[in-house]
């Protein structure tokens, strides 16, 4: 179960890969946007802003998250103006494992969702495939499973008391490298532009958790705070906190924690040129 005010907790580091995302697309003006894991909605509803005249929807697997976002004010998809009535952007729980582009929708986002799901790739083609020319595929995921942070959660997953249950949640290459991602999609006829960027982010060290550890559980200790009870989570959490305050002492009041991320805007042109 995702908990919104969880995963708020450092809501500027987590928004910036968005924006960064966002600056590389090309599209000015949209018939429809569709972001995808959209979580509690707060930055689907920048899009608004961006594309005043597209039809903006957020999706997401989470109850929690949609209720979330459903519960921001209303936010307005559509300039009013000329007799047009103004839109407001739109949310609904879904998979995106079974979601398919409507034939008006000219840019996908998915923001931090992809490393959640198995053999996203297939999806990346299938939707590559049925977008229509010219529209823009962009998302970002984590690139940091082999940090300190998640070798650290590996290590501890792995002890005798939690192997049996926790192991099979953890996978230590969810993610392909941007020159796999650019590979992949170059293969179904898009243009691609692929990078990486390491952040350095300062989180200051305030309370007893450990900051490292704060920031993990509104994402990467989601399943595990799901398959334990309360105190074998208590337990495991203790534990992890201690190998994380190793890997990440606290300096001048806070701790440095670089997180890389990988960034692909995909663009279905390519098939646009071939088939004018």
């Amino acid at each position: 179960m995702w908990d919104p005010s969880t995963y708020l907790r450092y809501g500027d580091e987590r928004s910036r890969p968005f924006h960064d995302l966002l600056a590389r697309v090309p599209a000015e003006r949209p018939r429809a946007v569709v972001d995808l894991g959209c979580g509690p909605g707060t930055l689907t509803a920048t899009l608004a802003g961006r594309w005043p005249e597209s039809r903006i929807a957020g999706l997401d697997s989470s109850a929690e998250m949609i209720a979330r976002a459903r519960a921001l004010a209303p936010v307005r998809g559509r300039a009013a103006g000329a007799g047009v009535p103004a839109e407001p952007v739109s949310f609904s729980v879904g998979d995106v494992r079974d979601w398919l582009p409507g034939p008006d929708v000219d840019v996908v986002v998915c923001n931090a969702v992809l490393q959640w799901v198995p053999g996203h790739q297939e999806l990346l083609t299938r939707w590559a495939a049925t977008l229509p020319a010219g529209a823009s595929l962009a998302f970002q995921v984590p690139g940091n499973f082999a940090a300190p942070s998640h070798r650290a959660l590996r290590e501890v997953a792995g002890r005798d008391r939690w192997r049996d249950t926790l192991a099979p949640l953890l996978r230590e290459a969810p993610v392909d490298d941007p020159v796999d991602y650019a590979a992949l999609l170059v293969g179904a006829g898009c243009a691609v532009d692929a990078w990486e960027t390491t952040y350095v982010h300062l989180l200051p060290a305030a309370g007893a958790d450990h900051p490292v550890l704060a920031w993990m559980e509104g994402t990467a200790l989601r399943p595990v705070r799901a398959a334990l009870d309360a105190a074998g989570w208590a337990d495991f959490r203790a534990e992890l906190g201690v190998r994380l305050a190793e890997a990440y002492p606290v300096r001048q009041g806070q701790v440095y924690f670089p997180f890389r991320r990988i960034f692909v805007v995909a663009r279905t042109g390519a098939r646009a040129e071939e088939n004018p």
